[in-house]
Order: C-alpha cells, then structure tokens, then sequence
C-alpha cells in the first residue's frame, strides 16, 4: 500500500475539479487555454488540501522510528516525544516513502504561485480583451499588466537594495525564496481570515434558516425581483449595444479593410440579431473615405469587447431566470404539500427534463413527500447544529493555538491524543475533517461573492472566462496560508509548537520563518484572532446592513425594501406560473387532440393511400396491356404524330385578348 493513497487521492481529486468546473464553466463555448489553466489552478488547491493529512500522518511515524532509533538521552534532549516500544512503531497505510513528499510538494506549490502571479493575471487581461488577433491581445493583455507586474519588480529591487547596502545582513538565496514565501503567505492570510470570519458564522445559518418553514420561498421571492431589473438591464443594455454594431455595420461596407473585424464582431452577436442585420445589408455599395468617417479599429476593439461581455451577460440572466423559476415552483409545491392527507408530493407542472428511471422508481412520491415535508427540516437542523459546533471548536482554537503549555487548541489536543496511540486512521480523519471544514468555510465564500458584475461565479455553466481565471487566482493565494493556518491549530508546525521535532514535508518546503521574526511572531500569531470579531459583525449582519444603506438591495427580514421586493417578486412568480399553466393546457388539448382522432385520421389517410396504389396499380395494368398489344405498329404511330405536328398551322397570339379583371373574364365566357 505504499504510495498507493497518495495516487488514489490525486486521481480523485482531479475528477472533483473536472466536476466542480463542468458545474460553472461551459468546456464548449470557451477557450480551452482558459479551461486548461483555470482546472489546473483548482485542482492544484483541491489536491494540497487532500494530501496533507497523508503528511501529518507520515510525519508522525517517521518522528516514531527517530525516537525509537536513538537512545533514552538523546531522546529526551533533542526529542520531546516520549521514546515508545517499537510494536507501537508500525507503518501506517497510506505511509509515503521518504523523499516523494518534498518533492511533490515542491512542484505543486511553485506551479500554483506560477499561475497565481504571472500567468492567471496576464489571461485575464487577454480574455477580456476585444483584439481581433492573438498578437492583439497579447499586446493588450501587457498593457494591461505593466503596472500589475511593474509593481512587484519595483517592490522587490528596492529591496534587494536594501539588502546589499546595508551590512547587518547576509541574506542567501535559500533566505530570500523565504522572504519571497513569507510575503505571498502574509497577503493570502489576510483574506483568509476575511473570507474564514464569514464562511464560520453564515454557512451554520444557512442551513438552519433553510429548515424553517417559508424562508426559502421568501427568498426566492426576493431573489426573483433582483434578477427580474438586472435581467431588464442586461436586455436594454445588450439591444443598445446591437444598435450600435447595426450601425456599423452598415457604415462599413464588404471591400473596407475593417471589414473583416466586423465579420468577427457579428459572429459574436446572438442569432436573430444576425439574420436582422444581414437582412438590411447591402454589400453592393462601395465605400468612400470623403464621404463618410468610419470608426476606428481602436473603437471596433471597444465594441468587441462591449458585445462579448453584453451577450454573456444576457444569457446568464436568462438562464439564471429559469433556474430561478423551477426552483421557486418546487418551494411552492412543498409549502402546498405539508398540508396533504394522502402524504403524496403531487407537483404543479411536470419536470422539463428526463427523468431517470431508477431515481423515479426509489424516489416515489411518498418518499418525496416524507423527505421534503418532514425529515429534510429537522436533518437541516441537526446539521446546523454540527456545523455550529465546528465553528466555535475553529473559533476558540484561532484565539489560543500560540499556547503550547497548557496546549488550549482542541485540534491539538485531539492530534497529540491519536499521536500518543499511533491511531493513523484517527489522525488522517480528524486532520482531514479539520482542513475540510476549513477550506468548506472559505472556498464557499469565494463562490458565493460578487464583485458587481465583473466576478461572479454562476452555475449551470454561466461563469464567464474571467470570473474562472480570478478563481483559480484566489484559490492558489488563499491554499497555502490555509495548510500553514491548519497546521498551526493542530501543532504540527514547529514554528508554533516550538518543539524540535521533525517537520512535516509541507512545512520543510515553506521555510523557516524566523528569516522574518515580526511575521513569524507577530502576524502570524495575532492576526487570526481577528477572526473573532469578524465573526461577530456577521452574526448580526453588518455588512449586510452597511450594503443595504449604500443602495444594494440585501435579503433583510426586518427592512421595507426586502418586504417590496418579497411581493414584487411573489407577483413575478404568478405570472409566469399562469403563463406556464397556459401553455401546459395548450399541450394537453393538442395531446387529448391526437389520441382522439388521431386513429381515425391515420385509418382514412391508410384507406386513402391503399385506394391510390389499386387505382395506380390498375393504370398501368390496361396501359401495359395495349403496349403489349400494339407494340408492332409503335414506330408508325409514332411518325403519323410527328406529321401531324409539322403540318399544324402555328397559333397566333394576340396580348390585347389577355385582361387581368376577372369579372370581364366570367361575363365573356
């Protein structure tokens, strides 16, 4: 079993994040560079948080076989850890043999940071940019990054300047890639503790608000209202937009040398703006440099980039809209159903897509109706509560992990407990349920904020190449102040524990902080107490609030504009479901239609087609027969006709007999 966890993991991991960026991007209208890097990204984080627990394990085993391998003296002076028997010693199941883990944490690490800094930056910039040839947009997309990546080069040769003048220090080079860790670590840790403050308190909430009766509905009523204006917006702001490339293209016609970028813009255009504007084209008038002024390429680049982002935008929307609608008519049937005597889950309108056969043959109605009604609420609760209990293990571990005498971090304590025993399978779980709740909390607020409409992670593959790219961005930052934050609750690393152990392979790869004292003692230690605090804010929903007074609508229980909404959006929902209603008793009209007469018309159309080829087959039985019959005399019939139409006399025509009044036409016959 060696090394085989570590290759079941990694195979595993890749198909999460194949799945996780099915989920939200599309792999067929997209770039596949844009794909390619922002899976690469994803799957590099996942695969971090998944294999570290095999570290910690592994690490633990070969502090064993140190403590068992030296004397009791040696032991007790550079090994804190007790020296036990050597049957505790064993190896555990998924141990990894030494010399792979540092290693492939090595690569793993500076292939993220690679992506994070250099290149998910520059195809952000060249995926938004509306050039209509890669040297364009790579030409844009450097433009755009000068100052991006100008900044960080103006930040580090100042100081390598710093370094080589002043003589106290004596840095090597091993020194700076920590310095160069430390720094990447430090801003990672600072939105960690933003985005983990939120995700502790909010994702516990959702689920216990989401058990109570009618708050999802409320909600979704809300949610309805919201994306009704923006999809009203993304409308008019895509039909200006349309207008404007209409007028274009009618400016420059088909032999002008921008003609070509027009072409390119158009095919970016939706389908029935296509045909309209083909429709009043007329390619046949050349064009006229003193006529008229046509626009310039740096203005076709413009409105390239206007129609990609208004065509994304109006097809998010009107995805979103329907999604939004199916659910709301699912919430509605539930609130209808908790009050059914047959406890059947009877639904208003038929699903639109396929069922499958065996869900519908396990999940039958009454199953539904026990699920929904009745068990979901209270497995809400249940899990609310568990959820809650990890926040607040989270939250007092974040304020007392620096105390390693007594050891207060409850992380810690679990670990040193298992470690005592040898309990490698107890180590792993508790180490990967402790990282998983973590990375739950903070990657879940990443998919969940939105940066107006320039990020914005939407499923149902509406996720724009930029929001995925910005993504993998964040995860590649946040992961690796997240593993070092995880070790530091459980102990693990030496920095906090202070214990002169042999450090985790991870830990080995990031350096020894201690280049960096203020950072190592100071922010690292500190800085996540203010996780306390923001936990707090958004408890009684500051910035929810905050938002709310700037003008941004928020979902508030309490607010008039939320209740206005909630009744805009409920009216919205009965719209749609009567228009829905509508066409569903058109459908069954027409289907009640073909099972009525349908038969009938299929019996008199086969009649019909039976009664033809008798009388075709007929014909051309008596016709066979004469030509059989006369089959001698056909070469002088044939000349007598040939006679007959050269001696006709031709037929003169005379158009004044032609009158198109057909009252003239019925009176002279």
């Amino acid at each position: 079993m060696s090394g085989a966890a570590l290759g079941l993991e990694i195979v595993f991991v890749f198909f999460l994040a194949l799945f996780l960026l099915h989920r939200y991007g599309d792999f067929k209208k997209q770039h596949r560079l844009v794909i390619i890097a922002t899976l690469l990204a994803w799957y590099l984080c996942f695969l971090i948080v998944f294999i570290l627990p095999l570290d910690v394990s592994t690490t633990i085993y070969n502090r064993c076989k140190l403590a068992v391998n030296s004397s009791p003296a040696e032991s007790n002076g550079s090994y804190v850890t007790l020296a036990p028997s050597k049957q505790k010693c064993f190896k555990p199941w998924s141990y990894i043999p030494n010399g792979i883990m540092p290693i492939f944490w090595r690569v793993v690490y500076w292939t993220s940071q690679f992506l994070t800094w250099i290149l998910l930056p520059f195809m952000q910039s060249y995926a938004r940019s509306g050039g209509f040839s890669i040297t364009g947009k790579i030409k844009t997309a450097l433009i755009e990054n000068a100052i991006y990546y100008g900044t960080y080069l103006l930040i580090f040769g100042a100081f390598l300047i710093y370094v080589a003048v002043n003589p106290n220090f004596n840095l090597q080079w091993n020194q700076l890639q920590t310095i160069g860790i430390a720094a990447a670590n430090t801003w990672g840790l600072f939105l960690l503790v933003l985005l983990l403050g939120y995700g502790l308190v909010e994702i516990p909430r959702s689920h216990w608000n989401g058990a109570k009766r009618g708050y999802l509905l409320m909600k979704t009523y809300f949610k309805a209202a919201k994306l009704m204006t923006e999809k009203a917006d993304a409308e008019e702001n895509l039909e200006d937009i349309m207008e404007e490339v209409r007028k274009v293209s009618e400016s420059i016609k088909y032999n002008h040398p921008l003609r070509k970028c027009v072409d390119t813009i158009l095919k970016k255009c939706p389908t029935e703006y296509q045909e309209r504007m083909g429709r009043n084209m007329d390619d046949y008038e050349d064009f006229d440099e003193r006529q008229n002024s046509y626009p310039s390429e740096k203005s076709l680049v413009k409105l390239h980039k206007q129609v990609i982002y208004s065509v994304q935008r109006h097809r998010r929307t009107q995805v979103q809209w329907q999604i939004l609608l199916e659910q709301a008519f699912y919430l509605e049937d539930v609130a209808k159903n908790e009050t059914s005597a047959t406890r059947q889950f009877v639904h208003t309108f038929r699903s639109q897509e396929p069922e499958n056969k065996i869900i519908q043959y396990f999940y039958t109605p009454t199953i539904e109706w026990y699920w929904e009604c009745l068990l979901r609420p209270w497995f809400y609760r249940v899990l609310a509560v568990v959820l809650a209990t990890f926040s607040v293990i989270v939250v007092w571990s974040e304020c007392t992990f620096f105390s390693t005498r007594p050891v207060l971090s409850l992380f810690a304590v679990f670990i040193q407990l298992a470690e005592k025993t040898y309990n490698y399978i107890y180590i792993e779980m508790a180490c990967f349920l402790t990282i998983f709740f973590l990375s739950i909390c903070v990657y879940s607020t990443v998919f969940r904020i939105r940066v107006f409409n320039y990020y914005y992670l939407a499923s149902h593959h509406q996720t724009d190449a930029y929001s995925l790219l910005f993504s993998g961005m964040l995860f590649c930052r946040l992961t690796p102040p997240l593993c070092l934050n995880f070790l530091g609750l459980t102990h693990m690393d030496a920095t906090i524990s202070h214990r002169n152990t042999q450090p985790t392979a991870y830990t080995s790869i990031m350096g020894s902080m201690r280049v960096l004292t203020f950072i190592a003692d100071g922010f690292y230690i500190y800085y996540p107490m203010l996780v306390v605090i923001l936990c707090i804010a958004t408890y009684f929903s500051l910035g929810t609030r905050c938002l709310n007074l700037l003008g941004f609508q928020q979902f508030m229980g309490d607010s008039e504009m939320t209740s206005d909404l909630i009744d805009e959006g409920k009216e919205l929902i009965k719209r749609e479901k009567r228009k829905r209603q509508r066409q569903e008793e058109g459908e069954n009209r027409r289907r009640e239609w073909k099972e009525r007469y349908g038969n009938r018309d299929d019996s008199t159309r086969n009649r019909v087609v039976h009664t033809d080829q008798k009388e075709s087959s007929f014909s051309e039985t008596s016709i066979n027969r004469p030509l059989s019959k006369y089959t001698r005399s056909n070469g002088r019939t044939e000349r007598d006709r040939i006679e007959l139409l050269q001696d006709a006399e031709p037929l003169d025509f005379n158009a004044d007999l032609i009158n198109d009044d057909p009252l003239e036409l019925d009176s002279g016959r």
